[in-house]
């Protein structure tokens, strides 16, 4: 027992030792900069490590060269010709006149340089902290501030047309990997100042930047208060997509579907944040979060709004019936034809019965051989590369589907009822919750193989008692079905005309509810003309 604990104990100081030693080598020391410019320079070097995408270049400032002065900064995230014109000419040529490094700083800080965005800074671990955010600091002997220039310019990806989220209609472009990029997406479709960006950076070593966007006085205090302490409590040491974001602060972790939206359009964002919702941008991901989120949200898409709403209408009981199908055709069919013959007509079920003669396998196992491969063919099309993908895709279903009824495996029935599972499973537009209902069909499958009808209403009763006890910061997941709220129910199920959708979603705005005038539908004009 003394063994053990001392044992213990010497862990627990190895552990101490190697976390306060990963602290002096992984991060630079919170000390002020010094007057010695060298002492300051080396301070840097060290904490990069001596890395060789460190540039260096000692200058020659004030009167006669007698102020002595360097830049520092990353290759590969300035924009040199910024650093060449805005900077290092300033700092070389137009500081002839000045004598003391003081009056050098000053001047540059206040006039000289011609950058939009200065800082000064006078802790050194700051200072590393900029070089490594992409600013370009400038260090001048014998003062003890530095100059943080934001000249960053790195190659990045021009905004085109998300390829998870085509439209028929509206924008054709879709976030980048640049958040400020993205960012100035958002500024250019809503000009109003209204519009409120909250920056952050989370992940002790990547140190990613954040953005929480909403519109004050239409999104609700509580919901940002909720999203901001969220964010906040995020302690990780990287942050490299959305997707990990997400998982950190979504509501119920261990449910399958999907508490927080996601998009790659602004159009789509523009229109959430107009209802009251946040944006969360995550820097080097197209992928923008979205909260609160509702079911009926990743039932929509854009052009639903875009389109009129007798369209609109239409394609989204389209999409409810794809869900309904994708989620529940395989259990209901392996359900009547292993418990509830009786249901179908005499011919169509002597016709399933003719098909499955010679085949091996109970339905239940039959049904999940086909789901099982269907899922391996769609998993190895999107692997592929896309030139092979879908061609590889569409022969590996022909031949396997044929290849399995000669060979007496399946009914040709049950390919027919894979081929309409999976058919159906596309028509939702929300990656996210396809895969949700995919996980849920094989539960399902279970339980119409060993109880029926009765089991698979079972599982519609919990599905749906499991669907109205989510929230999503704060906010019921069901909502405007559950609870029932009057207001919102005319663009659920439906897509009401503009005309009639006067009011914002009282499940996530404020108390700034009115978003259209009432003279500004023109059918009263048109009915009388």
């Amino acid at each position: 027992m003394l063994m053990r604990l001392v044992m213990r104990l010497m862990r627990q100081i190895s552990r101490r030792r190697d976390q306060g030693a990963g602290r002096v080598s992984g991060q630079p020391d919170a000390t002020q900069l010094t007057p010695d410019l060298e002492a300051n320079i080396e301070g840097i070097v060290h904490a990069f490590g001596g890395s060789s995408d460190l540039v260096v270049r000692r200058l020659r400032a004030g009167r006669s060269g007698s102020v002595s002065a360097a830049v520092v900064h990353l290759e590969g995230l300035v924009d040199k010709n910024l650093v060449a014109q805005c900077i290092i000419r300033p700092v070389t040529l137009m500081t002839e006149n000045l004598a003391s490094p003081s009056e050098v700083l000053d001047r540059l800080c206040d006039a000289l340089l011609s950058v939009t965005d200065v800082d000064r800074i006078a802790d050194a671990h700051r200072v590393a902290l900029a070089v490594a955010e992409g600013l370009c600091v400038v260090l001048i002997d014998s003062a003890c501030t530095a100059l943080a220039c934001a000249v960053q310019g790195w190659a990045q990806r021009s905004p085109e047309e998300p390829s998870t989220e085509a439209a028929v209609r509206g924008p054709k472009e879709g976030f980048v990997e640049s958040l400020r990029t993205n960012t100035s997406m958002l500024r250019r479709r809503i000009a109003d100042p209204r519009l409120h960006i909250e920056e952050r950076r989370l992940g002790r070593v990547t140190r990613t930047l954040v953005a929480m966007v909403y519109i004050r006085d239409i999104a609700r205090p509580s919901v940002i208060q909720e999203v901001r302490s969220r964010l906040d409590r995020v302690d990780v040491d990287s942050i490299q997509e959305s997707g990990q974001l997400e998982e950190l602060i979504r509501d119920a972790p261990l449910s399958p579907f999907p508490t927080i939206a996601r998009t790659e359009r602004p159009d789509r964002i523009v229109g959430a944040l107009l209802d009251g919702r946040i944006a969360i941008i995550v820097d080097g991901t197209p992928f923008v979060l979205l909260a609160p989120a509702t079911f009926m949200m990743y039932l929509t898409t854009p052009e639903d709004y875009f389109e009129l709403f007798y369209s609109g209408t239409l394609i989204r009981f389209t999409r409810l019936l794809a869900l309904g199908v994708s989620l529940l055709l395989p259990s209901v069919y392996v359900a009547v034809t292993t418990f509830h013959q009786e249901m179908l007509p005499t011919p169509l079920i002597l016709s399933i019965a003719a098909q499955r003669e010679g085949i091996p396998f109970p339905a239940f196992v039959e049904a999940l051989i086909m789901e099982v491969m269907f899922e391996l063919v769609r998993e190895a099309g999107i692997r592929l590369p896309r030139v092979i993908g879908p061609a590889i895709s569409i022969v590996g279903v022909l031949v396997l589907g044929d290849a399995a009824i000669r060979a007496g495996l399946v009914s040709p029935i049950m390919v027919i009822v894979v081929s309409a599972t999976g058919i159906a499973s596309l028509g939702t537009p929300a990656f996210s919750l396809a895969i949700s209902i995919r996980l849920l069909r094989f539960a399902f499958l279970a339980l119409g193989a060993s109880l029926g009808f009765f089991g698979i209403a079972v599982g519609a009763l919990a599905l749906y008692a499991h669907l109205t006890a989510l929230e999503s910061f704060g906010v019921p997941y069901m909502s405007p079905i559950a609870p029932v709220i009057d207001s919102d129910l005319k663009d659920t199920f439906v897509r009401a005309p503009w005309w009639k959708m006067k009011q914002r979603p009282r499940s996530t705005a404020s108390y700034n509810y009115t978003r259209l005038g009432e003279d500004s539908s023109s059918k009263d004009g048109g009915a009388e003309s």
